[in-house]
Formats: C-alpha cells, sequence, structure tokens
C-alpha cells in the first residue's frame, strides 16, 4: 500500500521554560502542508527497508523504530518498506516525524489492529515530540514539547504559501542550547485569529540561527520585499516560508522550493 507522508510547518514558536528533564517547554501552532513523501508498505517473507531521494542521514530511521513498537506490543509479522524522501532533512519540516507517524498509521491499517488514535498517539510521542501531531494531521495548537495538541481554526483560505529550503541543515538539539526561554509578549492563540498582516508571531529560534546563517535572514527579508503577508523560519530552521495573497514571481539560487496554494 502507498502512502503520503506530509510535512508542516509552525507559525509561532515560543520556547516557554525549560523542563527538569532537560526537554524545553514550547508553544506553536502547527499547520499541516502538502509537501510529502512516498511511503510504500507490504507484507513480506523478510524485514526489507530501502530508501530513494533525498539521502536520509544515519544508519537507524525512525519508519524502522515505529515498526518495531508495535511489532513489540502487536507481534507484526515482517514488512518489505520503501520511502521515497522529497521532504528536505533538517528543515524544521517535521519530515522524519511525519514518517514515523505515518507507519503507525499504514501498519495499523494494513494489518487491521484496531487501534485508535489516542492510542497510536501515545505510541507515536515514543517516536519523537511533534509525531501525534501527523496522528490526526490538523491545524493544531501544541504545548509542552509539543505533544499537547489543541485543534485550532486558523483561516488561510485564498492565500499562497511559499517555502524555502536552502543548502543548510540545522540541528534542533544544538539550536535549543541558544535559546533563553521566556513568556510571550503576545497570545499566540489571539493572533492567530487575527488577519495575517496584523500578527505579532515570532519565532524564538530566529535570532541565534539569522547570526550564524545570515542567509536565512536574506531569504525572509526577499520574501518580504516580494509581497509576503508573513514570513518566518519553521522549526529550528533551515526552511522559510511566506504566506502572500497570490503566487509571488521569486527566484531562489541552489534551494529546495515548494509552492502551495492554501
Amino acid at each position: 500500500m502507498l502512502f503520503f507522508p506530509n510535512a508542516k510547518i509552525n507559525i509561532g514558536l515560543n520556547i516557554t521554560s525549560k523542563r527538569s528533564d532537560n526537554y524545553h517547554n514550547l508553544e506553536s501552532v502547527f499547520y499541516p502542508i502538502d509537501w510529502r513523501d512516498i511511503l510504500e508498505i507490504v507484507p513480506s517473507n523478510k524485514m526489507v527497508f530501502e530508501t530513494s531521494g533525498i539521502s536520509i542521514p544515519g544508519k537507524t530511521n525512525l519508519c524502522l523504530k515505529a515498526y518495531e513498537i508495535l511489532k513489540k506490543k502487536y507481534s507484526i509479522p515482517p514488512v518489505f518498506i520503501h520511502l521515497h524522501k522529497n521532504i528536505p532533512v533538517g528543515a524544521g519540516l517535521g519530515g522524519g516525524s511525519s514518517n514515523a507517524a505515518f507507519t503507525l498509521l499504514a501498519l495499523n491499517i494494513i494489518f487491521d489492529l484496531g487501534i485508535n488514535k489516542s492510542e497510536l498517539k501515545k505510541l507515536a510521542i515514543q517516536l519523537g515530540a511533534d509525531c501525534p501531531f501527523f496522528i490526526d494531521n490538523i491545524p493544531s495548537y501544541a504545548i509542552g514539547i509539543g505533544e499537547i495538541l489543541k485543534p485550532v481554526k486558523i483561516n488561510l483560505s485564498n492565500h499562497y504559501l511559499l517555502v524555502v529550503k536552502p543548502n543548510i541543515s540545522i540541528s534542533t538539539e544544538k539550536a535549543f542550547n541558544y535559546i533563553i526561554p521566556k513568556k510571550p509578549k503576545f497570545s499566540l492563540l489571539n493572533e492567530i485569529n487575527k488577519p495575517i498582516e496584523k500578527w505579532n508571531i515570532k519565532n524564538d529560534f530566529e535570532n541565534h540561527t539569522f547570526t550564524k546563517n545570515p542567509e536565512l535572514l536574506e531569504i525572509k527579508r526577499s520574501l518580504i520585499k516580494a509581497g509576503a503577508k508573513y514570513t518566518s523560519m519553521s522549526g529550528s530552521g533551515s526552511s522559510i516560508y511566506g504566506i502572500f495573497s497570490a503566487k509571488p514571481e521569486i527566484f531562489f539560487k541552489n534551494c529546495q522550493i515548494f509552492h502551495q496554494a492554501l
């Protein structure tokens, strides 16, 4: 069976406090977008995992970890998994988390396990803080480490999204080392109910990341110059996105680009 794990963007990302377990509490709005990988899973005589497309770093993969979690609890048989990567890695778009969540969803369907979404989310949190988001895959206000989710209504209809991913990968773990947690000046839940051009919505990772990678700031400035109503880095980077009234006429050299009518 074929599945199509999608990416997400962060609308706002406030790091509010550091926890006793060394994780950080945050608040953000996770918004699903149509930039997608292709995930094929079929029953097999032996366990096989293959990839194509964008290279995936490391020897392990969250798809395999998702399989192992379900196998331990439900004794499912081996499968053949092929993951074709389109969503950039180290981009702040949640591609790896989406792959993991969709693997859980796929195996649940293929083997008719009957796992409800609440239980799937409990399994997903073992794979990553934002993995549970991709189980429901709807615009959500996220707090805690990103695992506590509340559906939100955010009207981006009649707008156009442009995501720019330069040839830079950002380590989320390292990015957190430069964050000083603080309470945001503005309520994110209040801000998203305003017209886009009036949003006071920030990403706390931008200041340090832009200082270290000034080309990211230049991309953001270019999006603003092209007429973006709102622009931000997604997650800890390195993707920068802009929300426009219409499809912008703009070109970025040596970058991966994604367009979507919202």
